[in-house]
């Protein structure tokens, strides 16, 4: 059995996994692949590994790659990859456990970065310079949560031990829950308004597609932040340089983008008072050891006849 593990752009996959367990040749592409050259490489894989969303399965892509027989993802939920087309295929999917602490604590690592200008104070200390910047401190100030799940409720705990009030929204939260975490419910609206930093943690759906606009960038207003590890397209790209280069936000942590890896020309790249991370919220070893040691249970259950953790 040939097993391919996609997108290892760090090449550590092999390390972080019990490899050893399968009968099976492993192997691992650095190089991010598309169209004839990814189904060239993947001819002769049984197995296929896809790590997040890194890259798309598309019906196209599937009816291409007649040697596939099971496609593992790297967590619970890939909007990359086409369930219906794998299901069609007869192409089981499996998925893995993920770690939230990661994402949860570098968005903390945006949130301090981007108030306090650590990149910006950085490379000014490396070119001569001192003290070039002002930031607010975090303590008596409002945090904004959209998205009290696992990954927003642990980021709105981070928000209270640093002496911030929280506010909290998402289209369908419970009040109560958000009470527990000494999160304010309140609309959407508000939260942009009265928050100081807004975090976005919410799933990308129809719904949450463009969620924060003009209109909504507007709203946070020149001496608020936005942070986003969620997803990218929950905020209109477009309007957010906009929004950063006219100064109606005072600045930008981001991890996650529209089109991934981010193209060097793209224009967020020179836009200021902005942190760019190229979305490693998961890209931590705890998370990875736990991706990998879950794909070699999927893979191992899959070989027995008794695939766990299906999606399709």
């Amino acid at each position: 059995m040939k097993i391919t593990l996609l997108d290892d752009y760090q090449d550590v996959a092999l390390s972080m996994g019990p490899w050893d367990r399968l009968d099976a040749e492993v192997v691992a592409l650095q190089e991010h692949l598309l169209g004839d050259r990814l189904v060239a490489a993947l001819a002769g894989s049984e197995v296929v590994v896809a790590m997040r969303e890194r890259t798309r399965f598309d019906r196209a892509l599937l009816d291409r790659l007649p040697d596939l027989r099971l496609l593992v993802t790297t967590g619970m939920a890939n909007a990359a990859i086409d369930l219906a087309a794998a299901r069609d295929r007869g192409v089981p999917v499996c998925g893995t456990r993920s770690r939230h602490s990661s994402t949860a604590e570098l968005t903390w690592a945006l949130v301090l970065a981007v108030t306090r200008r650590v990149a910006y104070e950085d490379a000014a200390v490396r070119a001569g310079g001192w003290q070039t910047t002002i930031g607010p401190e975090l303590a008596g100030r409002t945090l904004g949560v959209l998205g009290l799940g696992r990954l927003g409720s642990i980021v709105a705990g981070y928000g209270t031990a640093f002496g911030m009030r929280v506010l909290g929204w998402s289209a369908n939260l419970e009040p109560g829950h958000a009470r527990k975490l000494g999160a304010e419910p309140v609309a959407l609206d508000d939260l942009l308004v009265r928050s100081d930093v807004v975090t976005i943690h919410l799933r990308l759906s129809d719904r949450t597609r463009g969620l924060l606009g003009a209109r909504e960038l507007d709203l946070i207003g020149p001496e608020g932040y936005l942070v986003n590890t969620s997803r990218g397209p929950i905020v209109d790209e477009p309007a957010l340089v906009e929004a950063l280069r006219t100064g109606r936000i005072a600045g930008a942590g981001l991890d996650v983008y529209d089109v991934e890896p981010l193209p060097a020309d793209h224009p967020l790249r020179t836009a200021p008072r902005t942190v760019l991370t190229p979305h490693i919220g998961y890209v931590a070893v705890d998370s990875y050891r736990t991706f990998f040691a879950d794909v070699v249970d999927d893979i191992a259950a899959w070989v027995a006849g008794s695939p766990v953790r299906v999606l399709t």
